[in-house]
């Protein structure tokens, strides 16, 4: 993936979403990393989330654990990444509008 923004984020185990998602084995919910996507995304083109139009989650991000999210260009889309580390979590292709 060419990487045209990059950032990296943390979602503390006091979130909201986590005490119901999974209770006494906590991981962070899918619309929560999509929610740092819609973050990166505004800050790398100044665009709103208009449509997901692919996800996919292949290993879980618990609370407190740092994440690598990059973002690079597919026309006028753009494909997310969410890492730690080598190991890659969540991947998908999003479709922005402007602000």
């Amino acid at each position: 993936m060419s990487v045209a923004y990059q950032t990296t984020f943390s979602i503390p185990p006091t979130h909201p979403a986590l005490p119901g998602h999974f209770p006494g084995y906590p991981l962070v919910p899918g619309v929560v990393l999509l929610e740092q996507v819609v973050l990166a995304l505004r800050a790398w083109r100044d665009q709103r989330l208009q449509r997901v139009a692919e996800a996919k989650f292949v290993a879980p991000l618990l609370p407190g654990e740092l994440a690598e999210l990059t973002l690079s260009d597919a026309g006028a889309r753009a494909r997310f990444e969410i890492r730690r580390g080598n190991e890659l979590l969540a991947r998908g292709l999003i479709e922005g509008a402007g602000a």
